[in-house]
This record gives structure tokens, C-alpha cells and sequence, in this order.
């Protein structure tokens, strides 16, 4: 008898022990290409026609999942590699450089460890005003590798949202030799989201040469009214030992009705130097069912004769060459996106 209540009570913990260890794994991914005019503008060079993976957003294949561990605790992972759609290659050096981290989730928030998203990046993509994406948008501060947007070899912490705020910090180990300049990164950022409202706010340091540190900072606000979604964004890099202050700033919305969306921002780029480039980019983007749509979308950028900028789509940046002083590129794309 008392075996027979024993295997009972064990049978009755079962369903308790199988909630506890719930897994989800997830395989996703998007699908993004477009047929393309690129100008640089360049002395001696004519426009071509191009084949190109990620213009609205990055081409990639990822697996994410979470565990339930029970008391309100879920271990997670995630791991996302960048494939360029136009070959068939990866898009950058690393398989899985887009994201692989593992964590852990609970009432604290989100601490992950890997390579993640720096909080300087959540800003400048809430912030956005061609939904980063297209050529033109924040990316373009980070497509020139003058604002640093992942983190390899971090530790991440982002908060749940209280009263509309959100706080996220991040540690990532230069794993350098020697004490000096070690490479270690630190960064914060604060997010304010409010039903229409969003505010942003994001700071980084490296740690880069004894005489200083490398020094980045993001600024975003957007409000929603009716269709109509403006956004704002300022991003900075201020790197030590010389005068190479970088800033990008924007400002543009997005106009819904149905299934097209209508976008739209002027952006500037300036160096400390005198370099300045101001452009426009304009898009467009047709809804065909709840993961594909159809884009088209034009960017043009009119640099000063010490300015040698580009503009950066979610694939990739195209500038014209680094001696083509004063060229103003240009480029119109026509494409595709599915998400599965």
C-alpha cells in the first residue's frame, strides 16, 4: 500500500517537473534582396546595376529558445548569422556574428553573456526614422565603424520596463595582454516609452590609448500621431588622439495607411575636419501578407569638397571612393523581403 501511494504521489510531481522544463526553440529568419542603380558619382566611374542582399533589413538564420526553470525564471539563447542573399556567402567574417548569447530572464530583467547588441544600438533603433533600414538610416554611424553596435566577449543586463523606463548596461572584455590600453568597453542607456512617446538615451567608452578613451554617444525621440511616425536620432563617436569627432544626425517619419508605408528623413554627416555630407532618402513599401512585402527606395547624398560619405542599408554601405572628394552617390533599389 505504501508503494502504491508513493509511485502516485511521484506521478502526480510529473506534470509540475515537465512545466518547470518547458523548451521552445525557434528556427527564423528573414529573406531580403533588391535590383539596384548605384552612382558613386566618382571621376571616371559610369552607375551600375547590382544584386544586392539586405536592403530593408539583413538577410539571416537564427535559433533562439528559452527554458522555463520555474519561481519566474527562464534560461534563453540565441544565435544569428548574417547570410548575403545575392551569393549564397556569410555577409561578415564569424557565422554567427549578428548574436550568440546565452542568459538567463526573471524578475531582475535580462542578463545575457557573448556577443550582443551594445545600448548605444537600442537607441539608435528605436530612433529611427526609416525603421532601420533602407539606405540612409542609423546604420550609416555604424556602417562606417565609427560607433561600435556589438559587443563580443560581454556581459549584458537590460531591466524590465518600470512606469515606461528602461535601463540597460553592458561590460565587454578587450582580453588584451598588457593593462594598457586594455580595450574593455562599458556602456548604459536609458529608454523612456510611453504610448506615443519614446525617449532614448545611450553612452559608451573604450578604453583605447593612454591618453584618453574612445567615446560614443546616442540621442533618439519619437512620437506617434495618427498614421504618422516621426523620429529623430543624433549619434557621436569621439575617439582619442586626433580630430576625428564624428556626428550623424536625422530626422524623418514613416506615414501608414493600409498596407503602404511611406518613408522619409534628411540626415547629416560631419567630421570634425570639415568634412559634411547632407542627404535625403525616401522609400516605399507595399504589404503583401503578414511576413512579405514589396520596397522600392532612393537615397542621395551631396558631400562638401572634403567630405567622402556614404550611406548604409541594413546589407552594407556604398560611398564612393575614399579620393572622390566632394562626389554626391546615389542609389535606387527595387526589392523583396519575406520573414519566416
Amino acid at each position: 500500500m505504501k508503494k502504491k501511494s508513493l509511485a502516485i504521489a511521484l506521478l502526480s510531481l510529473l506534470p509540475l517537473a515537465a512545466a518547470h522544463a518547458q523548451t521552445s526553440v525557434q528556427i527564423y529568419g528573414i529573406a531580403d534582396a533588391s535590383v539596384g542603380i548605384e552612382d558613386t558619382d566618382a571621376p571616371g566611374e559610369d552607375s551600375r546595376t547590382v544584386i544586392s542582399s539586405g536592403t530593408q533589413s539583413t538577410s539571416r538564420i537564427g535559433f533562439r529558445g528559452t527554458e522555463d526553470l520555474g519561481n519566474g525564471l527562464k534560461a534563453l539563447f540565441n544565435i544569428e548569422a548574417g547570410v548575403a542573399l545575392d551569393s549564397g556567402a556569410q555577409d561578415a567574417a564569424g557565422t554567427f556574428q549578428r548574436r550568440a548569447v546565452v542568459g538567463l530572464q526573471g524578475a531582475f530583467g535580462t542578463i545575457t553573456i557573448g556577443r550582443e547588441y551594445g545600448p548605444i544600438a537600442a537607441v539608435a533603433q528605436s530612433a529611427d526614422p526609416l525603421g532601420h533600414g533602407f539606405y540612409g538610416s542609423t546604420l550609416t554611424g555604424f556602417g562606417t565603424n565609427r560607433l561600435t553596435r556589438r559587443l563580443s566577449n560581454s556581459v549584458n543586463y537590460k531591466s524590465d520596463p518600470i512606469s515606461g523606463f528602461t535601463v540597460l548596461a553592458a561590460y565587454s572584455a578587450g582580453e588584451r595582454q598588457t593593462d594598457n590600453p586594455s580595450g574593455d568597453l562599458v556602456g548604459v542607456a536609458a529608454e523612456y516609452k510611453n504610448g506615443p512617446l519614446y525617449l532614448g538615451a545611450g553612452y559608451q567608452q573604450t578604453e583605447a590609448l593612454a591618453t584618453g578613451d574612445n567615446k560614443e554617444y546616442a540621442l533618439g525621440a519619437g512620437f506617434t500621431v495618427g498614421a504618422f511616425d516621426l523620429r529623430a536620432a543624433y549619434l557621436e563617436a569621439d575617439p582619442t588622439g586626433g580630430n576625428n569627432e564624428y556626428k550623424y544626425t536625422t530626422v524623418g517619419g514613416v506615414y501608414t495607411v493600409g498596407p503602404n508605408k511611406f518613408y522619409a528623413s534628411v540626415h547629416q554627416q560631419k567630421l570634425e575636419t570639415g568634412a559634411k555630407g547632407n542627404g535625403f532618402s525616401l522609400a516605399y513599401s507595399y504589404t503583401l501578407s503578414k511576413r512579405t512585402n514589396l520596397y522600392s527606395s532612393y537615397a542621395r547624398l551631396r558631400n562638401n569638397r572634403l567630405g567622402v560619405f556614404g550611406v548604409a542599408s541594413a546589407g552594407g554601405t556604398f560611398a564612393p571612393p575614399a579620393t572622390a572628394l566632394g562626389a554626391d552617390p546615389s542609389v535606387f533599389n527595387v526589392g523583396v523581403r519575406h520573414s519566416f
